[in-house]
């Protein structure tokens, strides 16, 4: 009955006027009994249902992998079940294939400017390469600082003397360690048998004395040579090496300049089409860039030419006075006088007794 009911209101046709308004329907009471019949059925199956699937809900909880999508017209529906999964496995697809492009986009970058960074090494090293042979065999002109160039290689005379000076420093200072060290053992020698001969007993004691006395006035001058050393060896490996460092920057750079002002001065003496106007308008660009390059480096050799000048003769004017005066005071056996050099300098010795010798002695 309920079926016949439903068919029929569902069959029913709805006259429409023409100015759009729905027209007077004779079986709107049917239609309403029909509906509330159709109501009342509904809730008692939906009531019994819903009870069932609330107890169901309640032991096995919802299935969320599962969405219900409804579709349909007027006057039917449609259900159908999709699982979530399969969205979920789409999105991530498109994710990882989103990553994978922007992660290989990413590789081909890196690759393209490393293989660009290659190709500009290659090039530089090429065009500096044929500068150099063309100077060596006489083909090709360099730029010259005749004053500079004489400045860095009298720079490069006083680094080797002075070299040579630290070397024989550090000789003196090893030999004169052991000395010391002997002198010391000797005056032990000379204490115990001091002790062992009765009938030697003071001559043994006086020396004994002088070598303890010989043995203290050398720790004391070797601890004057040991700042010498130390400061000989801080001007010629720290502050020159640090100066030769930038004049090597500035000789390179003075390299690179002669070759792009060399490839620039071959361009300019071709054809002039286009595709030798573009190279040329390239090659201007990277000569001014070289250029700038080379001047400034030329000023900073300059300046620490100028600097390590004053830095030495203040350096070795104090040195040679210290070394001076403690030798001296040392070969006239004036301690007093050696003691005092020591504090004019502020040079600490070590403990009493250490018989290590100190880093610069083990150099």
């Amino acid at each position: 009955m309920t079926d016949s009911i439903m068919s029929k209101a569902a069959t029913m046709e709805i006259p429409i006027n023409s100015n759009g308004d729905t027209g007077t329907l004779t079986e709107d009471d049917s239609l309403e009994q029909a509906a509330k019949l159709q109501w009342s059925l509904d809730e008692k199956v939906g009531s019994s249902r819903g009870t069932r699937d609330l107890q169901q809900v309640m032991v096995s909880g919802p299935n969320l992998n599962e969405t219900s999508i409804v579709s349909g017209g007027y006057g039917g529906t449609a259900e159908e079940i999709i699982s979530t999964n399969s969205i979920k496995g789409s999105s991530m697809h498109h994710s990882n294939s989103s990553l994978s492009l922007t992660a290989e986009e990413t590789t081909r970058g890196v690759a393209v400017e490393k293989l660009e960074s290659v190709r500009k090494w290659g090039l530089n090293t090429y065009k500096c390469t044929k500068q150099m042979i063309s100077e060596r065999f006489g083909r090709g002109s360099r730029t010259v600082d005749l004053e500079l160039e004489a400045q860095i290689e009298v720079l490069r005379d006083t680094k080797r003397k002075y070299e040579n000076v630290l070397r024989l420093a550090r000789a003196l200072t090893n030999h004169f360690y052991n000395m010391v060290q002997t002198q010391h053992a000797l005056g032990d020698t000379f204490a115990d048998l001091s002790q062992k001969s009765p009938e030697l007993r003071d001559e043994f004691g006086y020396n004994a004395e002088t070598q303890k006395l010989l043995c203290k006035n050398g720790e004391t001058l070797l601890g004057a040579v040991n700042f010498f050393v130390s400061s000989i060896n801080t001007l010629v490996n720290k502050t020159m090496e640090d100066t030769l460092m930038t004049v090597k920057l500035y000789e390179n750079a003075r390299l690179e300049f002669d070759a792009y002002r060399s490839d620039l001065e071959e361009l300019s003496m071709g054809p002039r089409d286009a595709v030798t106007m573009a190279r040329i308008d390239a090659a201007q660009q990277q000569y001014q860039v070289h250029k700038e390059k080379y001047e400034r480096l030329r000023s900073d050799v300059i300046i620490k030419l100028k600097f390590l000048e004053e830095n030495k003769v203040k350096v070795m004017h104090k040195q040679l006075l210290l070394f001076h005066n403690a030798i001296s005071a040392y070969f006239a056996g004036n301690q007093q006088q050696l003691e005092q050099t020591l504090k004019q300098f502020n040079i600490k010795l070590r403990p009493p007794g250490a018989d290590k010798p100190s880093w610069l002695e083990e150099q």
